[in-house]
């Protein structure tokens, strides 16, 4: 998927909600745990009910590798699923995924050779070698950890250079050469939100992932304003918030709600700061 059709979707839905499934075996509807796939069977219904709110859907790769075999196959099913009934929605693996030579070329292709997702999560610590094999898949995408919304940041992200800018900061400045626009976003935590306009400065028409609004406490507004370009580039991520709104029978249909809620919010906030 190109940003520009990403941004269509964006436009077309009046929302940039992109839905996390960290879908936890524990934490589902215990009447699915009869299912033959219950995680599939959770997501199925979860984005059925969200479909109408989302531009994209983040898998946590942590909640399905957890079941092994069985998890990754749930993990393709929901990909397969999202691809055939929703074809418009942009998937992002989030894998945080990051080695280099053959290793990252295996990772790449793992992903993106059987289009079952449009993007991956990465660390960018090793360097070039670890983004630059998933840079040569096209419309695919590369999405680099920069700033996160967990307290640790500061042991590393935070920390002050000799020029006096911060890690994260020399991380986006080297890593925007790699790649583009079309095929780079950045991971930036909403608890850190007053950050962005320092990065908007950096990379001013990149996508941004944005994790951290709801359950971590991180404010869609403030995100807006300081991370919005003319073109939106953002990608605002709930999971807690709307996948485990509702515990009952009744799951899906408050998920829903949720996704709705923040989809108009969101719309609201297009009217005032997209430009």
């Amino acid at each position: 998927m190109t940003s520009s059709q990403l941004f269509e979707q964006i436009q077309s839905k009046g929302s940039f909600l992109c839905v996390g499934l960290d879908s936890d075996i524990n934490k589902i509807p215990q009447f699915l745990l009869g299912k033959d796939d219950p995680i599939f069977e959770f997501n199925k219904a979860i984005i059925d009910a969200t479909a109408p709110y989302a531009v994209c859907y983040k898998p946590n790769l942590a909640f399905y590798e957890d079941n092994g075999a069985k998890g990754f196959l749930s993990f393709e099913k929901t990909c397969n699923y999202i691809r055939e009934k929703y074809p418009e929605i942009f998937i992002i693996a989030d894998a945080k995924r990051g080695d280099i030579g053959n290793t990252s070329e295996m990772y790449a292709r793992a992903f993106f050779s059987g289009n079952l997702v449009d993007a991956v999560t990465l660390s960018p610590y090793m360097g070039r070698d670890t983004v630059d094999p998933f840079l040569k898949f096209k419309d695919k995408w590369a999405v680099v950890l920069a700033l996160t919304s967990n307290p640790s940041a500061a042991d590393f992200e935070l920390q002050r250079l000799e020029d006096g800018g911060y890690l994260y900061e020399k991380v986006i400045d080297t890593s925007k050469e790699w790649g583009t626009a079309d095929n780079m976003m950045y991971v930036v935590g909403a608890t850190q939100a007053k950050m962005l306009k320092g990065i908007r400065e950096l990379i001013p028409d990149h996508f941004l992932l944005v994790p951290g609004v709801g359950a971590q406490g991180g404010s869609l507004q403030e995100v807006a304003r300081y991370g919005m370009n003319k073109r939106c580039g953002l990608l605002v991520n709930s999971s807690r918030g709307i996948i485990y709104a509702d515990k009952t029978e009744n799951f899906a249909a408050a998920a829903g709600e949720k996704a709705k809620e923040l989809a108009v919010e969101m719309a609201s906030l297009m009217e005032t700061f997209l430009k």
